[in-house]
């Protein structure tokens, strides 16, 4: 048998078995006797050796990634889309009595509401409107794990995965519309420059010396090219007399 020292030494460990620190981002929900006692920590805290039970949780952020899901879009397009989830306990009686498991519960909750909301909206939007459908999925499956106390902090898509049908046509789409933006870039430089020019013929028209004073410029910039062209501008009025002398009549 062993002696009264050795059974103190025993009593003694099996006491001190019941200490346990937690790190500051968990918590241990007790149970005693199989009846909720609540969460405790951070620091050192005792479970009871025998009669109470504890099971540890983590209050940190958690990123879950999303595994690919076949969608088919409200237009008909099959697709592949993966999303991340950041999520984390924020009650963690619940997260240990509410569901069996949580992380897995969380993981299967995010992939059917993924392909549920990806399914009601067309490729487009998908494609365009990818913060207003990651609002919509976090709004989902928050409503969805708050019983189980769960915040979701963010759900983002990362990545749809196209047909290689879908990328030529959409390659051919993008090719044809910024086609027809140089088309009508160009249409509009060719308004403006005929407005200009319209513009330019009415101020001449009503100042006859204007026109003189652009034939001179001309003749400046010819003159700056070094070259052995000589214009001479004659003013048609100085003609006019041998036109109607060899007419009879003027123009």
């Amino acid at each position: 048998m062993l002696g009264a020292g050795a059974t103190m030494a025993i009593l003694v460990a099996f006491m001190l078995s019941g200490l346990k620190i937690l790190r500051e981002y968990e918590r241990a929900v007790v149970f005693r006797l199989g009846r909720l006692v609540g969460a405790r920590g951070p620091g050192i805290i005792y479970i009871i050796p025998g009669i109470e039970k504890a099971v540890r949780i983590d209050l940190r952020t958690i990123t879950m990634d999303i595994p690919s899901q076949d969608v088919i879009t409200k237009d008909n397009v099959s697709l592949k889309v993966n999303a991340v989830l950041y999520f984390r306990v924020v009650d963690p009686n619940r997260a240990v009595v509410e569901v069996e498991n949580y992380l897995f519960a969380t993981s299967q909750n995010a992939q059917t509401t993924l392909r549920s909301v990806c399914g009601e909206a067309e490729l487009d939007q998908l494609l365009a409107e990818r913060e207003k459908i990651n609002a919509h999925l976090q709004t989902i499956i928050d409503q969805h794990t708050e019983p189980w106390g769960i915040k979701v902090v963010q759900v983002a898509i990362k990545f749809i995965d196209l047909p290689e049908e879908m990328r030529r046509a959409m390659a051919k789409q993008a090719e044809a519309e910024r086609e027809r933006r140089a088309k009508v870039i160009a249409a509009e430089g060719e308004f403006q420059a005929a407005q200009r020019l319209a513009d330019a013929s009415a101020i001449m028209a009503r100042e006859p010396i204007a026109l003189q004073l652009r034939f001179l410029q001309t003749l400046v910039e010819i003159a700056s090219e070094n070259n052995s062209t000589t214009i001479f501008p004659v003013p048609i009025d100085i003609l006019r007399p041998f036109i109607m002398g060899a007419g009879g009549k003027g123009p």
